[in-house]
């Protein structure tokens, strides 16, 4: 099971990014999938979740109307758009695999997070 993330880099308050994940050794179509971050000095936190078929997705209320997750299961893809950026949303990127039940995200502690992609906002 892997996990590459890509798109990170810098940009302005207010600007935009579109972070991409390439997952691959897991049948991709039969799990939800999330994005996690990590900002500095802080723990990781959930950014966004969408179910297999992209009929539910979840935001945390700090991105809330400002980021859009979608996921391509014939590419085996997730992305992420990120609009409106804020210095808050400085931080690494993950993406994972998780199980959606209850109305909430749970990442498989087995799996390994990959390398990540740094986002920093600032002027």
């Amino acid at each position: 099971v892997q996990f590459v993330e890509s798109g990170g880099g810098s940009v302005q308050p207010g600007g935009s990014l579109r972070l991409s994940c390439a997952a691959s050794g897991f049948p991709f179509s039969t799990y939800a999938m999330s994005w996690y971050r990590k900002p500095p000095g802080k723990a990781r936190e959930l950014v966004a979740g969408i179910t297999s078929f992209s009929d539910s997705t979840q935001y945390a209320d700090s991105v809330q109307g400002r980021f859009t997750i979608s996921r391509d299961n014939a590419k085996n893809t997730l992305s992420l758009q990120m609009s409106s950026l804020r210095p808050e949303d400085t931080a690494v990127y993950y993406c994972i695999r998780t199980q959606y039940y209850g109305g909430n995200y749970y990442y498989l502690p087995s799996d390994s997070w990959g390398q990540g992609t740094q986002v920093t906002v600032s002027s």
